[in-house]
């Protein structure tokens, strides 16, 4: 499977294969290492074998020398040595020329074929202490290593010997390109072999990536319970699979309260419509009074009210989920406002004969409007859970650092258990069979939840089945 078009988008700009980049890369750091490598081991061979050619040099000069100084008068020993030296060396690489010269230049002693091979004038300086080699070519092509010091002839009192050696490096030298072929051809293939196992490798590496991808586009909008985690990932690509399947939860979710919210708003709607409908169809079904008309009039003007409402609940709960959603604060007295808000409902809490108190004071920074909204919505449900001659409390905690805390405990039925994780859900209502038009479109928690959510607040909630309920708004400094 090719990964090189993994993630590409088919409408945007791309910017190159992750699997190329990566092979890529790989045989660049491969190549630089064999680079690296070879020319090491090339500056190596080259240094070792110039050291131990000057060394062999010295050797012959030292042998030279201490002939001179110890058998000044022995010519023979001397020219003997310098006749069979390549004799004794014949078959190696290591083939050598010696030359005796006299202070005034005269060629004492030489090796055979020297004179015509390597002049006398080749030679560096006899007088660099300590004597340095040199590299020369010949006429003949042949590369020779040269080296030229005085020696003491004790033989004549006050005199010097010149004595040059030359080393024949012409096999060395093709030992020596020989190896460069070798090293060329082996970077060559070592280069190639990087970029093939590169591609391998990457491709290998990447295939976990297409797997997800292709796991991926097997889910759909009726299979978004499908989770990308269930294969053992490697550890890079776990945190990704993770990741994809808290979206994948997240999706989930969305779009099941977006389902279920269709299907509430649906079924909210088709109650009044129908009402309206058939009192639409019983007014026009024979002639009527005009006060007839009047009253099926004004019960459509009610449901139409409740649409109304209904649908500014939405728009309220749209709005709030928006990220563009901005909110006004300003400094309230919190006591104050709750305080405004049960007298507001003070009609409706002396028909119940409820009884409902606020306690404690604070100032907070909140939208006074939205504030104010999300008291009523929770004063009035809790009015309407709450039996006659019931109380309901409102506590303000003002003693936390981070923010203010509002209480609404009432004595009202309760609520059980299994409900309280859905009561902010919109559209939920504990009793789905009261449609009654008291009872609401299940839209008020929500409402309460979206607004402390605009402020950076959250909202918890408590409850026994037959004592009450106790509902904590926290609203953060």
């Amino acid at each position: 499977m090719r990964t090189d078009n993994l993630f590409q988008s088919n409408t945007g700009p791309t910017h190159g294969s992750i699997s190329r980049k990566l092979a890529w890369l790989y045989a660049l750091s491969a190549s630089a290492m064999l680079f690296f490598t070879s020319g090491f081991l090339y500056w190596v061979l080259i240094t070792t074998l110039e050291q131990e050619d000057e060394h062999f040099l010295r050797s012959r000069l030292g042998i030279l020398e201490t002939i001179l100084r110890e058998q000044p008068g022995d010519t023979q020993v001397l020219e003997r040595e310098i006749t069979e030296e390549n004799i004794a060396f014949a078959g190696s690489q290591h083939l050598t020329h010696s030359r005796i010269l006299d202070e005034s230049g005269r060629t004492l002693h030489e090796s055979r074929g020297m004179k015509q091979e390597i002049p006398t004038s080749a030679f560096p300086s006899p007088e660099t202490r300590p004597p340095k080699a040199k590299r020369w070519r010949s006429d003949t092509n042949k590369t020779y290593w040269l080296i030229a010091t005085w020696a003491e002839d004790n033989s004549l009192s006050g005199s010097r010997r010149q004595i040059q050696v030359a080393l024949d490096e012409t096999e060395e030298e093709l030992l020596i390109t020989r190896y460069e072929y070798y090293l060329f051809d082996i970077l060559l293939v070592g280069i190639l072999v990087s970029v093939i196992i590169g591609i391998l490798i990457t491709q290998r590496s990447m295939r976990p990536l297409a797997d997800i991808t292709g796991a991926a586009e097997r889910i759909t909008a009726s299979q978004l319970h499908e989770r990308l985690n269930s294969a053992p990932w490697p550890r890079e690509l776990a945190l990704l699979t993770r990741a994809l399947d808290s979206m994948l939860a997240r999706l989930e979710d969305s779009f099941n309260r977006l389902s279920q919210f269709s299907a509430d708003l649906a079924h909210e709607l088709r109650t009044p419509l129908n009402n309206l409908r058939g009192e639409a169809e019983v007014a026009l079904s024979k002639p009527r009074e005009a006060h007839e008309y009047r009253e099926i009039l004004a019960s459509s003007l009610e449901e139409y009210d409740r649409m109304s409402r209904m649908l500014d609940s939405l728009l309220f709960l749209a709005r709030a989920d928006s990220e563009q959603a901005v909110i006004a604060l300003s400094l309230i007295n919190v006591r104050t406002e709750i305080e405004k808000i049960i007298v507001f409902y003070e009609a409706v809490s002396t028909e119940k004969s409820i009884r409902v108190l606020c306690e404690g004071d604070a100032t907070t920074k909140v939208d006074p409007d939205l504030f104010q909204r999300a008291i009523s919505n929770l004063l009035a449900n809790a009015l309407y859970h709450t039996p006659d001659g019931g109380s309901i409390i409102f506590s303000i905690d003002s003693s936390q650092e981070r923010g203010t805390g509002i209480i609404c405990r009432d004595s009202g039925i309760g609520i059980a258990q299994e409900h309280l994780p859905k009561i902010f859900d919109r559209f939920y209502r504990i009793n789905p069979s009261r449609n009654g038009e008291a009872e609401g479109a299940g839209l008020g928690l929500a409402i309460v939840k979206s607004i402390i959510g605009l402020h950076g607040g959250n909202i918890t909630v408590q409850s026994v089945i037959g004592e009450g309920t106790a509902v904590r708004l926290f609203f953060p400094a």
